[in-house]
């Protein structure tokens, strides 16, 4: 290894220190610019068969890298597993970090992940599919073994591997081929996993978790048997009824990952952990956004505002109510990201959205967005289907990789690595891509259910159902008086009286149920006997009967609330693909997703006519899927910002992790050129990297740039690379 001079140490330390000393701490940031391309519909490649679906891409004219290949197999695999998005998050990040240590294999620069082996070949390109293929199939069928997924998968793995010409009996990992390599890969990342704090060998069981409420039963009126308020409460959809008529739970699954803040994250590091005490144990809090709002506790008023918003959307509900909004990028994005001290100005509490000023024009076309007007029924049952990723689906993490896909696949798509740059060839773009969303999906996994579990919080139904229990908290003098229940909001939420349920009065249909607590929102599934036909719509129902719009096979995600995974996982994918292709906006300034009528609703008919979803930025699709879970009634706000907040910063972070393996920094952290070695270019590229403002100069992660980080460069200049 080559070193430099004493001379050019000293000079690369002075010059260093003076720029730190002339910049003022700042947080990592990025500049995004707009990709000139036309506007495409949303069509993913969803089919059985591996070879028909090259065939519909390429009548796309599209070419599809192996690694794009595989990475749809694994959707395909997540969407018929149980809906568990913190084990496909895991998922996705090490088939990824197989995917992308198969291609770096061949690459004398770059640096992996799991498995640090370096191979020639002739042809890489050949070479890398070969290793990627292996890995990828060897790991998918280790991870989908047990899994329900698995007589669909297991050969839709084979077929793909037949169809690329690879022996799938071919289990070598001893020989200097590919092949055996890919297998090698797979080992590695299969052995990594029994030891990750994931509990992999268990079934991801709960190892102390216990929860402090008896399971309410949602079929039954109210919320009769809940302990702590601010705590989460289990669903029993199953239960049987003894000789005295009670219904006694007869099983409810566990919580979902609340011990997940133990698993060996991607990018995440001691800047961003707090290890707290409850209970007798210590819970790893990643990027701890501190308390939520409690009942009866600090925040009350909160609390309370934010589960009477959630009942004031589920009013919204119906097509039929005659209020008509424009959902087209003009009206709806375009937000700067809110505080929570904002909360109350940033959400429309009655009518419904946010306080997003939309675009005035598409950047790309030049031209104002067109209206587009709808029902606001049909827009927040939409929303809230199809961000919901619940049974069926890819999961959170997973949708944000159909995304990138409907990305890449756009007719004028670059594969230029943050907008910059040659273009790439695909299965380079693929794989690099890939470890960038995937090792950030994982860690804010990772941290949104480190914050869940350890915080331990409510849902929607639980927190409705036991304050309309309790009665009204707005008049002591009134009837149903209780200071932990709900505020009254006329036309929405109203204590049932003898006047009201008179003949011809608002109430008259819940006679009989005076001094019970009323409001206006979503029937619920007793509604629906066709699903193909039948609209619940909204009207006045007792609060005690209260679902979210959700399937009632479903409710409510088991596992606790705070924070919103969905808000953590879309904001940090929204940075992650706009960092990636060096544009806040969507190819041709607008991305979009075809809802037709009366086929797109899965639980209910509807919607009531075709409808796009638009958005022009990926943040304001990361905004709306937020909102998406306020209109299901699966989080109140209390959840959601504070996610948000959590994904803007991590996936930024996870970003600059992946580009760090990219060009070698992991090994040699000073190698700036990079050309393996650490000289006094090094020393200049880090200081042009630093004025840039890039993350790479953040060299101890804390996201900041400061003078810190200029020590650290120098101490690592110093020790040179391995």
């Amino acid at each position: 290894m080559k070193k430099t001079t004493l001379i050019s140490v000293c000079a690369g330390l002075a010059l260093a220190s003076t720029l730190a000393s002339a910049q003022a701490v700042r947080g990592v940031s990025a500049n995004a610019k707009a990709n000139a391309v036309p506007t495409t519909k949303m069509a993913p490649l969803e089919h059985p068969s591996t070879a028909v679906r090259r065939q519909l891409a390429e009548q796309r004219g599209l070419t599809h890298s192996v690694a794009r290949m595989w990475s749809e197999a694994l959707l395909d695999s997540i969407r018929h597993d149980l809906a568990r998005p913190t084990v496909h998050a895991r998922n996705l990040y090490h088939t990824s970090a197989a995917m992308w240590d198969a291609w770096a294999a061949f690459d004398a620069q770059a640096d992996q992940v799991f498995h640090i082996e370096k191979m020639e070949a002739a042809d890489a390109e050949a070479a890398r599919n070969e290793a990627i293929s292996y890995a990828m199939y060897r790991l998918l069928r280790h991870r989908f073994m047990l899994s329900p997924a698995a007589p669909f998968a297991f050969p839709e793995y084979d077929a793909l591997m037949s169809d690329l010409g690879y022996d799938t009996s071919y289990t070598d990992t001893q020989a200097a081929t590919p092949a055996a390599l890919g297998n090698r890969i797979a080992q590695t990342i299969i052995d990594y996993g029994l030891n990750d704090g994931s509990n992999e060998q268990l079934g991801y069981a709960n190892l102390i978790y216990e929860p402090i409420n008896p399971p309410l039963l949602p079929e039954f009126p109210g919320n009769p048997d809940l302990l702590d308020p601010n705590r989460w409460q289990p669903l029993a959809l199953e239960f049987f009824v003894d000789q005295s008529g009670n219904p006694i739970p007869t099983g409810y699954p566990d919580a979902l990952s609340p011990e997940w803040g133990l698993v060996a994250p991607f990018s995440l590091n001691e800047n961003d952990l707090e290890i707290k005490q409850r209970e007798g144990f210590d819970w790893y809090v990643w990027h701890n956004p501190g308390n939520p709002p409690y009942l009866n506790g600090e925040g009350d008023a909160r609390y309370k505002w934010g589960n009477e918003m959630v009942v004031l959307w589920s009013a919204h509900l119906d097509p039929s109510d005659g209020v008509m909004i424009d959902i087209s990028p003009a009206s709806f994005g375009n937000s700067p990201l809110p505080t929570v001290e904002d909360e109350q100005d940033y959400y429309k509490w009655i009518e419904g959205g946010d306080w997003s000023p939309g675009h005035d024009i598409n950047p790309v076309t030049g031209l104002p967005y067109e209206p587009q007007i709808v029902p606001r029924g049909d827009f927040g049952r939409i929303l809230a289907e199809f961000w919901a990723d619940g049974p069926d689906s890819e999961t959170p993490p997973g949708h944000w990789f159909s995304i990138l896909h409907y990305v890449s696949d756009h007719p004028e798509h670059e594969n230029r690595f943050m907008g910059q740059g040659p273009i790439l060839d695909p299965l380079e773009y693929d794989v690099k891509s890939y470890l960038v969303l995937g090792g950030g999906m994982h860690d804010i996994a990772i941290a949104s259910w480190s914050v869940k579990g350890y915080h331990d919080y409510i849902r929607p139904v639980s927190a409705i159902r036991h304050m309309c229990d309790l009665g009204q908290c707005s008049d002591p003098e009134g009837p149903s008086y209780h200071p932990q229940g709900i505020n009254l909001v006329e036309g929405y939420i109203e204590v049932v009286t003898a006047e009201s349920t008179a003949a011809g009065e608002r109430h008259e249909h819940l006679a009989g149920n005076e001094g019970k607590v009323a409001i206006m929102a979503w029937k619920g599934p007793d509604f629906i006997d066709d699903p193909d036909n039948d609209v619940a719509g909204v009207d006045w129902i007792l609060a005690e009967n209260w679902w979210p719009y959700q399937r009632p096979s479903f409710v409510t995600p088991p596992f606790p609330g705070y924070v919103s995974g969905h808000s953590t996982y879309s904001r940090g994918a929204a940075e992650i693909m706009t960092l990636l292709t060096g544009s806040q906006f969507f190819p041709g300034g607008m991305g979009e997703f075809e809802a037709p009528m009366n086929e797109f609703l899965v639980f209910e008919d509807g919607p009531s006519m075709d409808i796009t979803l638009q958005w022009a930025t990926y943040q304001d699709a990361s905004d709306q899927t937020s909102m998406s879970r306020i209109w299901g009634g699966i989080h109140p706000p209390a959840d959601d910002i504070p996610g948000r907040h959590m994904g803007a910063a991590i996936g930024p972070e996870a970003f600059t992790e992946a580009r760090r393996y990219f060009n070698g920094l992991k090994s040699c952290p000073a190698d700036f050129n990079p050309d393996g070695a650490v000289n006094f270019y090094d020393v200049g590229f880090y200081i042009q990297t630093y004025l840039n403002n890039d993350t790479l100069a953040d060299m101890n992660g804390d996201l900041q740039l400061n003078a810190l980080d200029v020590m650290d460069f120098l101490t690592s200049y110093t020790n040179g690379c391995p």
